[in-house]
């Protein structure tokens, strides 16, 4: 049990999943399914001070790369216009319900990148961040649960 927590954990942190993925491999190796909701959250959440880490000192320096560079501008791109309509309008609720979303393209990478791109304060853009996870991550946890009884 303690192994499928661990690996729910590096699926929530993942870019390939995050917790919509971590919540049902942790559900069907049969976790404790408020361990599972939980763990996946708090692992879902710890990606956002990377992010910024990485915002505030490798992106400058990688920045002078053509190729990083040239694969930072089309994130940046895909985030802005995925999320830009709602930030730009909405600001911090804006953000909320783009990281709330449990489809593919949204969630707390995605997020981080968006509030970092339009300039959010910082503190605001990590509780617009942690609630969004929350709310996505009870959808998936509802919903993987709702197709276990099925």
């Amino acid at each position: 049990m303690i192994l499928d927590l661990l690996t729910a954990m590096l699926w929530s942190m993942s870019p390939f999943g995050e917790a919509k993925v971590g919540i049902p491999y942790a559900l069907f190796n049969g976790v404790n399914i408020y361990l599972a909701l939980i763990f996946s959250f708090l692992a879902n959440l710890l990606v956002f001070p990377f992010m910024n880490f990485f915002f505030d000192k490798a992106n400058r320096y990688f920045l002078k790369w053509y190729y990083y560079k040239k694969a930072a501008l089309f994130v940046g791109r895909r985030a802005k216009a995925g999320a830009g309509k709602n930030v730009e309008k909405y600001g911090f609720w804006g953000l909320i319900f783009f990281v709330a979303l449990p489809v593919p393209g949204t969630g707390v990478y995605a997020g981080s990148i968006a509030g970092y791109l339009f300039g959010l304060d910082r503190k605001k853009a990590f509780y617009a961040n942690a609630i969004g996870i929350l709310i996505s991550c009870l959808i998936v946890w509802a919903a993987t649960l709702t197709a276990m009884k099925i």
